[in-house]
């Protein structure tokens, strides 16, 4: 399962790009579609008859999201997190117990593959017919790993204006999560300086 699954997880919550913030998980097909753009990353563990993703698997995903959330403002303290949900995020010590419960739902087995002509593979290979918990287990597996590893140090909340994304810090100057964030973040600065009196307060229209 690719650790990246996590940070995607947690961009379902975004931008709307006309001042708002939208959940591409408020709805069972938006979960759908979700798991669809996301099959190369989710490798296989997920549902593949799309009759599985009911509004029981979306609820429980969300629940799933909103631990991750909350482990990923921690990881930006003392910085502020995300803002759309920082208000009502799972408290971090019961996160940690609901991602472990997940990640637990699904026992995996290691496994090889070496081809006559290639290098061997390996890969894990979940011994659970259940997809909901396939699935679950394998976003949980995921989170895990990311936050278990270097980049969760290189974590951001992106600072540009309306932007709700998290991102790993790439190089030692980045401050925003895309191009497009650093040009607005700029301009609002430029805005600000312009708009201000003498004494710091903002002009009168």
């Amino acid at each position: 399962m690719e650790r990246w699954a996590a940070l995607e997880l947690a961009s379902t919550i975004r931008h709307d790009g006309d001042g708002g913030v939208t959940d591409e998980l408020a709805t069972v097909q938006g979960l759908k579609r979700w798991i669809h753009e996301q099959r190369a990353l989710l490798e296989g563990h997920f549902p593949e008859d799309s009759e599985v993703v009911d509004e029981d698997l979306r609820l429980r995903v969300v629940e799933l999201r909103r631990a991750v959330r909350a482990l990923f403002a921690r990881a930006v303290s003392p910085t502020r997190p995300s803002p759309p949900d920082a208000h009502r995020l799972t408290p971090a010590g019961r996160a940690v117990a609901e991602l472990n419960a997940a990640a637990a739902l699904v026992p995996v087995v290691p496994r090889l593959d070496w081809p006559l002509e290639g290098p061997p593979k390996t890969h894990v290979s979940a011994t659970r017919d259940d997809p909901h918990a396939v699935l679950l287990a394998a976003l949980a597996r995921a989170a895990i790993e990311f936050l278990g590893g270097p980049q969760r140090e290189r974590l951001r909340a992106c600072t540009a204006p309306r932007c709700v994304r998290y991102f790993v810090k790439s190089h030692g100057r980045q401050e925003w999560c895309k191009p497009s964030c650093g040009n607005r973040a700029r301009a609002a600065r430029h805005y600000e300086r312009h708009h201000r009196t003498p004494d710091g307060t903002p002009a009168s229209p």
